[in-house]
């Protein structure tokens, strides 16, 4: 998998209440990835949740899309510095894909087509904070922005929302992801400027 670079270097900074340090508004939607962008067929797409003992817990796109769906307004972060607000979801609250799930586990590390993979705290994927998005501004979500399904971690930097999502696998110990083993903040809280390992 290749690496890109990101740009979006020496932007002016507008000032907002809303702004994490070192961000500046934008009005477009950057796309930003790492190699090739998967193309996953509804019908063959799935998603997997397997806890550390192995378990594993299945949905199908049909089973996804007949769960309890969720539409939240939220703001968005990318490492890169551009900041897009009041930006429009919907799919599916990971707290509806971890009912049920017995774990012991305090990590996770989630999982794309592509080989894309990036770990997070379980506990910040949990109590509302954290999707499984299908569509964004009243649209099925592109490709190019993770299209058939991305996460969406809001109050992180952006690339711990994984795009073209196909798991998240619950570890005992927390296992760095793609970014985060080529010096990316291990957790990445915008409004603590944690872009990169030592931040």
């Amino acid at each position: 998998m290749g690496i890109v670079t990101p740009g979006f270097q020496g932007r002016p900074r507008v000032d907002a209440a809303d702004l994490p340090p070192g961000q500046y508004l934008t009005p477009d939607f950057p796309v930003l990835s790492a190699g090739p962008t998967p193309r996953v067929p509804r019908e063959q797409w799935e998603f997997v949740i397997s806890t550390e003992t192995g378990t594993e817990h299945r949905w199908s796109w049909a089973e996804m899309m007949a769960l309890p769906q969720e539409t939240p307004t939220v703001d968005i972060h990318c490492v890169t510095r551009w900041s897009k607000l009041g930006t429009t979801w919907r799919g599916v609250s990971l707290d509806t894909l971890l009912d049920g799930v017995d774990t012991a586990a305090d990590y996770a590390l989630a999982h794309s087509y592509g080989g894309y993979t990036t770990n997070l705290p379980l506990e910040d994927l949990r109590d509302g904070q954290a999707w499984l998005v299908h569509s964004y501004d009243g649209d099925d979500l592109p490709a190019e922005h993770g299209g058939p399904a991305r996460l969406l971690v809001p109050h992180l930097y952006f690339w711990k929302s994984a795009k073209w999502a196909r798991g998240i696998r619950l570890t005992v110990e927390d296992t760095p992801g793609f970014w985060e083993t080529a010096g990316y903040h291990d957790y990445g809280d915008p409004w603590r400027e944690q872009r990169y390992q030592g931040d």
